[in-house]
């Protein structure tokens, strides 16, 4: 996968980081995480959809709809975490 490749780890947190911010800017509400649960979140919404997205050719790595695709899968691994959140509560 070479998503990122010319900025390695650094853009996968600073990708990961702005994904999470503008996911939880979308879906506001009480997580308890704070900005690293938020880059982290973010971090793992952009490998999974960017994998995805790579994987079924929907875009080239790098192009802008990557980006969409990481907000896309941060929400929907906020969601996902507050759920089990709100189990284990």
């Amino acid at each position: 996968m070479e998503l990122f490749t010319e900025y390695g780890w650094l853009g996968w947190i600073v990708v990961g980081g702005l994904a999470g911010m503008i996911g939880k800017f979308l879906m506001p509400g009480e997580d308890g995480g704070g900005w690293i649960m938020t880059i982290l979140l973010g971090i793992a919404g952009a490998a999974i959809m960017g994998f995805a997205g790579n994987l079924i050719g929907w875009y080239e790595p790098g192009e802008g709809p990557g980006f969409i695709a990481a907000i896309i899968g941060s929400i929907i691994l906020l969601f996902i975490y507050r759920q089990v959140k709100k189990r284990s509560a």
